[in-house]
């Protein structure tokens, strides 16, 4: 067993008793089988202590990337379950448009009314979907599949439909929200499985509706939004474009090609040595490169992120490059940095699949993805719901893409 000294946490007080015991156990696999499949690298090295870590990458090997075995997928599932099952307590997004509509979440929302908001509800199920496919064996899929099979309905999808019709919806959830329910329906797509062509067909009317969302909205916005959150422009156009090509739907397509190479195509020397923002769970200039990685040819996009981040071969800006710390995971702001760091390797990873062998910056953003990732994934099930509600499916889409 690697050397790794993670300190184990107890569960929270506020968490249900009877998943007391799932939150040990998570502890501890988070000191040994995440960890362990990064090689022999010390504590010191990925941590707060680190010397020049970035700056010894023309020397050292590159460290091993997580990966994603069984045993996580089942402890990830637990989190996603407690999540889903749990509508208290919760942050609405809605617009009342009178006093008949002051309704609780599951009135509102009968398919996505757990862990904590709507979006998380949504990546939740596409996260429990994903590790049904890649695990079907877990000793969670038939709990997963009863769910799924209380949530995804079509009468619930029929209630989501029509909540998005009423007035004053046209900005809920724009775009996280629509750019992950576009997700699930793509790990959806094609599946074949009894229960999720059913859970498929029955969600294909949200789908619909947040694609016609996607070809009335995007025309008219003139300016993306660049912001490390959630109305993040190129995160919102790079998930629906996965949706796109995967379901064969060129309108769509050929609008978010055209948007993203209109917003972004000219972007030279980011001001990524800002980076990070306090409340960041995105990267703006890694998901701006993520996004133009499926847009451009390699030959092109090789040139344009030079131009983007041109100190990136030589390790600059390191305060892209470390991982974020994160100094109060009970704060439901400061722990989205978690979340940065997650979302910050799988685009690192993303981007440097489209690089040379021989780039430097291949090597770079390697190594600072396998960083990012050992800073984290400890810390997934911290015994605070801040962090748990989400941030196990932003983990399993860094381990599994």
């Amino acid at each position: 067993m690697p050397n790794h000294r993670i300190r184990q946490r107890q569960p929270s007080t506020r968490r249900p008793r009877n998943l007391a015991t799932a939150i040990l156990v998570i502890s501890v696999f988070a000191a040994t089988a995440l960890v362990a499949a990064c090689g022999g690298a010390r504590e010191e090295e990925v941590g707060k202590g680190a010397e020049d870590p970035v700056g010894r990458v023309a020397s050292d090997p590159v460290l091993e990337f997580p990966s994603l075995d069984p045993e996580a997928a089942s402890l990830f599932a637990r989190l996603a379950l407690n999540g889903l099952t749990r509508e208290y307590p919760n942050k609405l997004d809605h617009v009342m448009n009178g006093p008949e509509e002051v309704l609780s979440p599951s009135s509102l929302h009968p398919a996505f009314f757990g862990s904590f908001d709507w979006h998380s509800s949504v990546h939740g199920h596409w996260m429990l979907v994903r590790l049904l496919k890649r695990f079907p064996g877990l000793p969670e899929a038939g709990e997963i599949r009863r769910v799924l099979d209380t949530t995804l309905t079509a009468e619930t999808v029929a209630v989501e439909v029509a909540y998005l019709r009423q007035p004053n919806r046209a900005s809920f959830e724009r775009t996280y929200g629509w750019a992950w329910l576009l997700k699930l329906a793509e790990e959806l797509h094609g599946w074949d499985d009894p229960a999720g062509r059913r859970w498929s067909g029955n969600l294909q009317p949200l789908a619909d509706a947040f694609v016609e969302a996607y070809m009335g909205f995007l025309p008219k916005q003139d300016y993306p939004i660049r912001r490390g959150v959630h109305p993040n422009t190129a995160f919102g156009i790079a998930f629906a474009l996965d949706y796109a090509r995967a379901v064969g739907h060129a309108p769509l397509e050929d609008l978010l090609l055209e948007r993203a190479r209109t917003y972004f195509s000219g972007d030279r020397d980011y001001p990524a040595r800002w980076e990070p923002d306090g409340d960041d769970f995105f990267s703006p200039s890694l998901m701006e490169a993520g996004l133009m990685r499926r847009v451009m040819e390699p030959d092109a996009f090789v040139p344009w992120l030079r131009d983007l981040l041109p100190g990136l071969p030589e390790g600059e800006p390191r305060s892209l490059l470390m991982p974020a710390e994160v100094s109060d995971r009970t704060d439901p702001k400061i722990v989205h940095l978690d979340g940065l760091n997650l979302s910050r390797a799988w685009c690192m990873r993303e981007i440097a699949s489209a690089l040379p062998e021989g780039d430097p910056a291949r090597r770079v953003l390697l190594e600072s993805a396998a960083r990012h990732a050992l800073a984290t994934l400890p810390h997934i099930a911290s015994g605070n719901y801040e962090g748990e509600h989400w941030l196990a499916s932003f983990a399993v889409y860094m381990l599994t893409e």
